[in-house]
């Protein structure tokens, strides 16, 4: 298929992987910041196509995988109310809560329901006025606009019966999380092309100056991660830090304005507890105060609610790239996507999940 088998051709691949081999002189460590590159180097054998001196780590890059335990546990108690229809995408219903999930909700009787678009939501609203309809708002940057304008759209329609369940995370407060982390050895990162498509390439140019390391934006086909990765090691080798562009075919430095406008109006930024690494200020999106009726968190009284992470689970760690799925005990034993730990096990962007789905125990 044009367009797509371009960037999947083997002997392309090798002629990067050559020229990455000719360019290394020393080890370095690179993290790729989303699921989608995660599953593709696993997927496509690029991080054992690559020398010995290159080590490359999986990051927070999954939103379901990071959703804190206790959101989980707030979605799941909405759920359970008779009156109302909780509207989710597919990867979260198998997340485990602290004790279940929302699949097991809707076969015990709770209306939830998975849906394409938050816009399905808002049509369940209106299709059913005499219930409560609440879409739960997972996803990095790239998602959020969809979830501002499904607010907007309920607003102008004066929908009185939609509320959305925000767990919004950015990934710029959490890339300096990571570097700043006391054992980081981060040293370079291929950032998200979807996530720059809504955002644009210049927000990562103070983190790149501050910690002088290279970012390199990338697609998620094969071709486009062995060319960021020969862009960021050729920077890493030069001594150059800043940032780099590898996905112009969708990607720009000031990225889609309109949608960042519709961000500023309905969500503000927040600190947000990612699951297995902790609080980490400014990193999440809320809805603004004049916006407030539409927060389900608030309407359904489930603010207080709190939950224990698993003492088996290493997730935080995986997600921080400190380690690797199969370093974890659990790993492929009591820990399967029929039976998962954590999220990462069961996300369809989780690097538990690739390693486990690619057979690649170690």
């Amino acid at each position: 298929m044009r367009f797509v088998d371009e960037y999947r051709r083997e002997e392309d691949a090798q002629k990067f992987v050559r020229a990455i081999k000719r360019l290394v002189t020393r080890p370095w460590i690179i993290m790729e910041t989303c699921g989608g590159q995660t599953h593709t180097l696993i997927k496509s054998g690029i991080d054992r196509m690559l020398p010995e001196a290159v080590t490359m780590v999986h990051g927070p890059g999954c939103p379901v995988c990071v959703t804190p335990l206790e959101l989980i546990d707030k979605a799941i108690a909405i759920a359970r109310r008779p009156e109302v229809i909780l509207a989710s995408f597919g990867d979260m219903l198998r997340v485990p809560g602290s004790q279940t999930d929302l699949l097991s909700v809707r076969a015990d009787g709770g209306d939830v329901r998975m849906v394409y678009s938050p816009l399905d939501a808002v049509k369940l609203a209106q299709k059913n006025p005499d219930r409560e309809a609440v879409f739960f708002a997972v996803g990095f940057e790239t998602t959020a606009p969809g979830n501002a304008m499904a607010v907007c759209q309920a607003r102008q329609l004066g929908l009185a019966n939609f509320s959305i369940l925000c767990a919004h995370v950015l990934v710029p407060p959490a890339m300096e999380a990571i570097l700043t982390a006391p054992n980081s050895k981060i040293q370079g990162f291929l950032a998200a092309g979807h996530v720059c498509t809504v955002m644009g390439t210049h927000e990562y140019e103070p983190i790149a100056q501050k910690y002088r390391v290279p970012i390199v934006v990338t697609g998620f086909e094969p071709l486009d991660l062995l060319q960021g990765i020969y862009v960021a090691l050729r920077a890493l080798e030069e001594g150059r830090w800043g940032v780099e562009n590898q996905y112009t075919r969708s990607v720009s430095r000031e990225g889609n304005v309109p949608a960042q406008r519709l961000l500023a109006e309905v969500f503000e930024t927040c600190d947000r507890q990612w699951r297995g690494i902790g609080v980490i200020p400014d990193s999440g999106y809320r809805l603004r105060s004049e916006l407030e009726r539409f927060d389900a968190e608030q309407r359904f009284n489930v603010a207080d609610i709190t939950a224990q992470e698993s003492a088996i689970c290493i997730a935080g760690e995986i997600l921080q790239g400190l380690k690797k799925p199969p370093q974890c005990s659990a790993f492929g034993t009591l820990c399967t996507p029929e039976h998962p730990l954590g999220a990462p096990m069961v996300s369809s962007e989780g690097a538990c999940a690739a390693y486990y789905q690619y057979e690649r125990a170690g």
